[in-house]
């Protein structure tokens, strides 16, 4: 549903969008449709959006947002990631509200996972 002057569709950069494709559909269940060679969106996110394909990346460290998924079993969560090749930027730590990790994708963009316990 589109709303009007609401967040509506989130793009980010990929190096390797086959790699982010399988990465994201194996720990998230992602669904994706190929829009030619370098472009892929993506569905079942919470929030649609797609990747294009770039030697970019966002990071915290460079000023970038971060997308911060919620999990309702962190170390489950943590350990898919890393299953499907993901990297552990920050291992999980505590912070008020809740416990969260830090990880980046097969093309080094990153992300966060948060519980509330």
């Amino acid at each position: 549903m589109n709303t009007h002057e609401k967040i509506n569709y989130l793009e980010f950069p990929a190096k390797d969008i086959d790699a982010t494709k399988a990465f994201f559909s194996a720990v998230f269940g992602w669904d994706f449709v190929d829009y030619g060679p370098d472009y892929a969106a993506f569905a079942n996110a919470g929030l649609d959006g797609g990747f294009y394909k770039s030697d970019l990346t966002v990071a915290t460290a460079n000023g970038s947002a971060l997308v911060v998924f919620y999990s309702d079993n962190l170390e489950q969560t943590l350990s898919k990631i890393t299953q499907a090749g993901g990297t552990i930027i920050k291992p999980i730590f505590e912070f008020p509200g809740g416990r969260r990790f830090h990880f980046g994708d097969p093309n080094g963009n990153e992300y966060a996972v948060w519980s509330a316990i």
